[in-house]
């Protein structure tokens, strides 16, 4: 039987919970140029080598083997994934992938107005903006850099290209935008984008992790509701990580709540990260990696079975196995380990 909102046309290919692979999160580079407080809050970090990162070559072609065994979402993240070079054309080799049904990306907005034309014309299907507030200077204290007006811009120039289905993640913090609820979705009428509000998570740099921190999908739900009224939610039809809901007027927001109700038994996603490390989970702690094997000359059908030998091995379920440590408030990922290996960084791993 399979796990509840899970799509049972995506992938014959299941792990131990009967959990299809329909979904890659591809990050193009672990660099950003942002700093937020919840992903990078450190002063220093080790990058990734370059010559580690995948080519625009090997992206397509892992892209085609995983497709090959069931997936047919593919976003593009980072880091920043505007900052990789010629992104243009990774999006056309992507775009031209048989059996890619959804192309989308999910950016910070930085550089989203220059790029946003471009990136429609080689086949981008969809763009996800990270937008935490609607005020400079909660933005430059979170971000540590004073480009939301730029943010602004992109968000303007992915309307204005026509990429349909604009979203708008914000990840709520009490003490920080827990009173910009309401801004952010009429902000959300005006640009047409669906704006989804995220649980703070304690995930790779998230060092200073404080559950008191956490606004919770019940407090975003009481909140909108005292000001909007009625809701009802929209019924599920995928795997999707929000949960949405639609006011009485018809707008619809979603809510990721990862912390205190977590998805994992819908979950079908995994992430790639720049330099080819294969994880199952956004908490995982080890993965597998794909870049060796791909430059050692292992054929597509060795690639496969790789890929489907480890899925159907996987039994992640990171979020439910933290919820019921984290009343202590421990952050799970030591700085001291970040240190050493830079895949447990959020800004690494793709988000």
């Amino acid at each position: 039987m399979l796990a509840s909102g899970v799509d049972a046309s995506v992938s014959s290919v299941r792990d131990v919970f009967d959990r299809p692979m329909g979904a890659l999160r591809i990050s193009l580079t672990d660099r950003c140029n942002l700093r937020c407080r919840y992903c990078m809050p450190e002063e220093e970090y080790a990058w990734l080598p370059r010559q580690d990162l995948l080519t625009f070559e090997e992206i397509e072609r892992i892209t085609e083997v995983f497709v090959s065994v069931g997936v047919d979402k593919i976003r593009l993240t980072g880091g920043e994934p505007l900052l990789r070079r010629d992104l243009p054309e990774l999006v056309r080799r992507l775009a031209g992938v048989p059996g890619v049904k959804d192309l989308a990306m999910t950016t910070n907005g930085v550089l989203l107005a220059r790029h946003a034309e471009p990136l429609r014309e080689a086949g981008l299907h969809r763009v996800t903006v990270s937008l935490d507030t609607l005020r400079p200077d909660r933005f430059a204290e979170m971000t540590r850099r004073g480009t939301h007006d730029e943010v602004l811009a992109g968000i303007a120039a992915a309307v204005a290209t026509g990429l349909t289905d604009l979203k708008i993640d914000t990840v709520m913090m009490r003490g920080y935008n827990d009173d910009e609820l309401a801004d952010l979705i009429e902000f959300g009428r005006t640009v047409s984008a669906e704006v989804r509000f995220i649980e703070y998570m304690d995930v790779g740099g998230a060092t200073r992790w404080q559950p008191e921190k956490v606004l919770s999908r019940a407090e975003i739900l009481q909140e909108i509701s005292s000001r909007y009224g009625s809701y009802e939610e929209v019924r599920r039809t995928d795997s999707a990580p929000a949960d949405r809901f639609r006011l009485p007027d018809g707008t619809v927001f979603g809510i990721i709540s990862s912390t205190t109700q977590p998805f994992c038994a819908s979950c079908d996603r995994s992430r790639l990260t720049a330099d080819g490390m294969w994880l199952r989970c956004l908490y995982a702690i080890t993965g597998t990696d794909l870049r060796t094997p791909l430059r050692s000359g292992a054929t597509d059908d060795e690639l496969r079975t790789l890929i489907t030998g480890t899925w159907q091995r996987r039994a992640d379920r990171g979020a439910v196995d933290r919820l019921s440590g984290r009343a202590d408030g421990q952050v799970f990922v030591s700085l001291e380990s970040l240190k050493r290996d830079p895949h447990l960084e959020m800004h690494t791993r793709g988000g």
